[in-house]
């Protein structure tokens, strides 16, 4: 609500042509009243994965997404679900919450998409200025970078945070959220580089949150 729920693009004509190209037969769309009645009171806590990232600056965000996504297999009790890779923190409470709550559906994380000049396909880009867009692909080689100097051997998550930050702070105009390094299951900071790692960013251009992420090498 801090944010932009209010303008956040709701497209549903489009979603159902792309959804009929890509061969759909059918397009679950409740309402909000349907979704959320009156007097609802029971929700999905997230733990200490919620706490980091995104969740240090939105509270109460991860509690939304993991009570709306049960909720929706709850009703669709779909076979396989399919999430997206920019989305790093979401997919993992996710997979995390259907292995703890025994939900029978496989999780499934798909590479994220990107633009031509490596900006992650996202609803919120639309929101960016000519000159903002054109600046947006820094996050991809700030991170880029990032991977490079972990792979030439640096090992110290502090010195690689500090170098990412200090490279998404060189654009103009950008206010950095985060940029963190964690470990890649529990999304907790890291001292070393001695177990599968994430660098994972969030940064304003203008009003627009943007956010992105990279593996890094153990």
């Amino acid at each position: 609500p801090k944010e932009d729920f209010a303008k956040y693009p709701r497209t549903l004509a489009a979603d159902q042509k792309l959804c009929g190209t890509a061969g759909a037969d059918l397009i679950f769309a409740p309402t909000v009243e349907e979704m959320y009645p009156e007097h609802s009171v029971t929700f999905v806590d997230t733990g200490t994965l919620g706490d980091h990232l995104c969740g240090a600056t939105r509270p109460g965000h991860f509690r939304g997404v993991c009570t709306v996504v049960m909720k929706l297999f709850n009703i669709v009790q779909p076979d396989r679900s399919h999430f997206g890779a920019k989305d790093y923190q979401q997919a993992r409470i996710i997979a995390q919450m259907v292995r703890d709550l025994n939900v029978p559906v496989e999780v499934h994380v798909e590479p994220t998409v990107r633009e031509p000049d490596g900006l992650a396909l996202s609803s919120r880009n639309r929101y960016l200025s000519a000159a903002e867009r054109a600046l947006a692909p820094r996050l991809q080689k700030a991170l880029q970078a990032t991977r490079e100097r972990a792979q030439a051997g640096e090992i110290d998550a502090a010195r690689l945070e500090s170098a990412l930050h200090a490279e998404l702070s060189a654009i103009p105009g950008a206010r950095v959220d985060y940029a963190r390094v964690v470990d890649a299951k529990t999304l907790q900071p890291l001292a070393r580089l001695d177990r599968p790692a994430v660098a994972a960013v969030a940064v304003f251009l203008g009003t627009t949150r943007l956010i992105d992420n990279l593996t890094l090498p153990a």
